[in-house]
């Protein structure tokens, strides 16, 4: 017995060596930290319970008999993050690269396995060259099997991917399909191939991270959520992301203590300029209305013209998705939409009531758009939101014009309350060009278009530029001072707490991909 101890201490000690104290060094250097530094920094001190710590490889091919490392390059487990039960994976680029084998993928699925019996968040620390290619297609296979546990997953439990090194091949597919993807800025990057494989097909001359670095997916493809500065930087904002959600699809966020007092904000009412062209940040217009320093922005540097992210409205966690009159003056567009879509679908997964802020102009014309699929696109958040189960409230903060005051959780798409500020504008488009179309004849016809067309602007800015004609219809619900925002705001979540909806029976519906 004393022996198998001795045997089973040495083992372990060597497991947590992982692939060799030079390389381990070498990662210090880059102040990048090993697989357990990782896994230890990012749970609740001592909680840690490892899982599969004296797995090895089972290949004997080239020579790989000689290579064992206990644990082979992946370190899994459960713990806790700040009392909370989650399930974590760290692969480990000193043991082959981080290398995807057989077995790592197995220790991987073990613990998604158990994330999903449980009800639990899985947070996977991705640091992998790809698939073992000693291994040929069992490497694939292990992929595969990893993806098809992430679908199961989707919508059951958060997933959340932590990108802190490379990823690549497909590796990337993993973290696609996770709710979350974080990026290290400068030492992590992603791509289905790398810059070899796209200067021998395309001639294209581009560096790791040009082709996918944390930059790049923030701002251009929108892969990535989040981006931070360092590893234990991103550690801490996966930290505070979870502080956002539930554990699973059953449950609800944890209710921080509030009290409420009497939460008028009158700093919202000098939010809209006078002109109507003249644009303003709604970050403002949110600071204004939820509980001090809690909103988490997702995705904030791509697709700028919209905002969407978390925060709490007394103490409840909420989704905020907002148009920003600063950037595009606010309009809908391919990317704003694929990106409102997808958050909204989250916030309705996991019972996360939304609250949609809109100063919205229309749709953004051009060839570009079009060619891009902006129906598609659009008809992506009309889809999502219209499909959302959760409460939703929505608030005009100014222009409601087209197509787009029906996508921004109007009342027809059945949203739970809409309020408006007096300055909304609800119409089929601008006074002036619906006055152009309206009257052109009469304008043409006049010794003083000029004149004409002012005056005929007026008249219908007159009886659309406002919230009052909607509200007649029962549209808007209310049209209320800016400063009691706040206030008929936590009446109206706190109303529809336990709200329940039947849902159609049907397999799934069929969302415009």
């Amino acid at each position: 017995m004393s022996k198998n101890i001795e045997i089973l201490n040495n083992k372990i000690a060597e497991a947590h060596l992982g692939g060799g104290e030079k390389r381990i060094a070498k990662q210090h250097e880059k102040k990048k930290l090993t697989a357990r530094e990782r896994v230890n920094y990012f749970l609740d001190e001592g909680s840690f319970e490892e899982i599969g710590i004296l797995v090895t490889h089972r290949t004997t091919d080239f020579g790989m008999e000689k290579q064992q490392f206990y644990g082979d390059g992946v370190v899994t487990g459960y713990g806790t993050v700040n009392g909370r039960l989650v399930y974590v994976f760290a692969q480990d680029f000193t043991v082959f690269g981080g290398a995807l084998s057989e077995t790592h993928a197995e220790k991987i699925c073990k613990v998604m396995d158990h994330a999903m019996k449980v009800g639990a968040p899985i947070i996977g620390l991705n640091d992998s060259g790809g698939a073992r290619i000693q291994e040929g297609v069992r490497s694939l296979g292990g992929y595969a099997d990893i993806f098809y546990r992430n679908v199961q997953a989707s919508g059951v439990i958060p997933q959340i991917s932590a990108i802190m090194g490379p990823c690549a091949g497909g590796a990337v597919y993993s973290p696609a399909m996770t709710d979350f993807t974080v990026m290290v800025e400068g030492s992590s990057y992603m791509f289905v191939t790398g810059p070899n494989v796209v200067k021998t097909v395309t001639n294209e001359e581009v560096t790791s991270e040009e082709l996918g670095g944390a930059s790049t997916h923030s701002t251009k493809s929108g892969v990535t959520h989040l981006t931070s500065n360092n590893d234990i930087a991103c550690l801490e904002d996966i930290k505070h992301l979870l502080s956002y959600l539930p554990q699973n699809n059953k449950e609800t966020t944890t209710k921080l203590p509030y009290e409420l007092t009497d939460e008028i904000r009158e700093v919202l009412d000098d939010m809209i300029p006078d002109s109507s062209n003249k644009p303003y940040d709604m970050h403002e217009v949110i600071k204004g209305i939820i509980d001090e320093d809690s909103f988490f922005e997702i995705h904030k540097d791509y697709a700028d013209n919209i905002i969407v992210g978390f925060a709490r409205l007394g103490g409840r966690s909420i989704g905020i998705v907002a148009n920003q009159p600063m950037s595009l003056a606010g309009v809908l567009d391919v990317d704003s939409s694929k990106k409102a879509a997808r958050f909204t679908r989250f916030c309705d997964c996991f019972n996360i009531p939304l609250l949609v802020l809109v100063d919205v102009p229309g749709f953004l014309p051009g060839t570009d758009q079009e060619w891009n699929g902006i129906i598609l696109h659009g008809a992506k958040l009309l889809y999502a939101l219209s499909e959302a189960t959760v409460p939703r409230v929505t608030v005009i903060t100014r222009k409601a014009y087209g197509g787009a005051y029906d996508v921004m959780n109007s009342k027809h798409i059945g949203a739970d309350l809409n309020f408006a500020w007096p300055t909304a504008e609800i119409a089929v488009m601008g006074a002036k060009g619906a006055s152009e179309i309206i009257f052109r004849k009469e304008i043409q016809e006049s010794e003083n278009p000029e004149l004409i067309l002012s005056e005929k602007e007026a008249e219908y800015a007159e009886k659309f530029a406002n919230p009052f004609e909607a509200a007649k219809r029962g549209f808007i619900d209310e049209v209320i001072m800016p400063r009691d925002t706040r206030k008929k705001l936590l009446k109206a979540f706190s109303m529809l707490e336990n709200k329940s909806v039947h849902r159609i029976d049907r397999k799934h519906g069929n969302i415009p991909l």
